[in-house]
């Protein structure tokens, strides 16, 4: 479950009255006045009359600060395989359900260890007190080591919805299309060079559990491996260290619609839309904006600059989310390029900064 709040509700119109209508008159001319005055002293106007679009819940666009302006960059663009992605998720979503306990939970671990032969892996793993009594729990991560001081940490959980273990969920989407584009990452990342460090900041890939509420979701009954995790890295001072943690989730639905989660930095958030940009792909993100809960929320709560990399509009009115419905026939390989090559490409801006 990622919980999101109701959009803002919007008052009809209402006819208006002569004197209101020459008012409106007055105040349109007015705004065109200073609109022009505007443009002379080369501030940008929308041609909508917005000014500053990426604080409305439907601009496709945000603006980056001034100090946050992103360089002139020649450098290749990235690409994923995005069929090798797309044949992962649906090897993941062949287990079946994959919830926190299950059998098939042991074999995905068992299936995400074993694509991580040679690299530096750790393990971060516990028991989970919960509504439904203990359950063992296990972050896997995955280090690149990089030449700056400094991390960058890219999630996304592997586990499926332990209320519906017995509906025939499976996941696709929620689950497989995270855990699989974290995989090719990794694929990306290695380039065949497991001994040399990457030339900018240390990436570590983090395929968190115990993201799904055991019961209902809650501050308490959710994210419980980030939870533990943020707890342990703030204690041991890995939390100062990270420059920029960004959650991928969802992403593999094929009419891919990426929300501005205003539950992160927005300095990442611009970020991340000029990647998309600079990839041909911003159509893809930002159209609504809103506050949305998933794993980056105990480290966003921490300080720590965040993005939630989520399509949490499934179908038509979110209609395949947490049902059996959630199948691989909804997802496109192209929805996982579009995420993990603008991912991949706010990496290499964030290394040049």
């Amino acid at each position: 479950m990622k919980r999101q709040t109701n959009a803002p509700e919007v008052c009809p119109c209402v006819p208006l009255c002569p004197l209101r209508l020459e008012i409106c008159l007055v105040l349109a001319l007015t705004i065109v006045l200073a609109s022009t005055i505007a443009c002379s002293k080369g501030t940008s106007v929308a041609a909508s009359g917005t000014v500053s679009p990426a604080k409305t819940s439907e601009s496709p666009t945000a603006t980056l600060a001034p100090h946050e302006a992103v360089p002139s960059d020649s450098a290749p663009l990235p690409h994923i395989d995005s069929k090798r992605a797309f044949q992962y998720t649906r090897e993941v979503t062949a287990f079946g359900a994959r919830y926190i306990g299950s059998e098939n939970h042991k074999k995905l671990e068992r299936y995400i260890v074993d694509h991580l032969k040679g690299d530096q892996v750790e393990d971060d793993a516990f028991a989970a007190d919960t509504v439904e009594g203990k359950f063992p729990v296990r972050n896997i991560i995955a280090k690149f080591p990089g030449t700056k001081d400094g991390i960058i940490v890219i999630m996304g959980h592997y586990d499926t919805v332990y209320p519906l273990r017995n509906s025939g969920f499976v996941g696709a989407n929620d689950g497989g299309s995270s855990t699989a584009i974290l995989l090719e990452f990794a694929n990306q990342l290695r380039g065949g060079l497991r001994d040399k460090k990457r030339d900018g900041y240390s990436v570590w890939l983090v395929w968190t559990d115990g993201e799904e509420a055991v019961k209902t979701w809650s501050d308490t009954d959710s994210v419980y491996g980030s939870r533990h995790l943020a707890e342990k890295w703030e204690k041991d001072g890995t939390l100062k260290k990270i420059k920029a943690l960004m959650v991928m989730d969802m992403i593999g639905d094929a009419d891919l619609d990426i929300q501005r989660n205003t539950k992160g930095a927005s300095w990442l958030l611009d970020l991340i839309y000029s990647a998309a940009e600079r990839l041909g792909y911003q159509s893809h993100f930002y159209a609504v904006e809103e506050p949305i809960e998933d794993d980056h929320v105990p480290f966003f709560n921490r300080g720590v600059p965040c993005a939630d990399v989520i399509d949490l509009d499934y179908g038509y009115n979110n209609v395949f989310h947490h049902t059996p419905q959630d199948t691989m026939d909804k997802l496109s390989p192209k929805s996982l390029e579009i995420a993990g090559d603008t991912i991949l490409e706010t990496i290499h801006m964030l290394d040049q900064r």
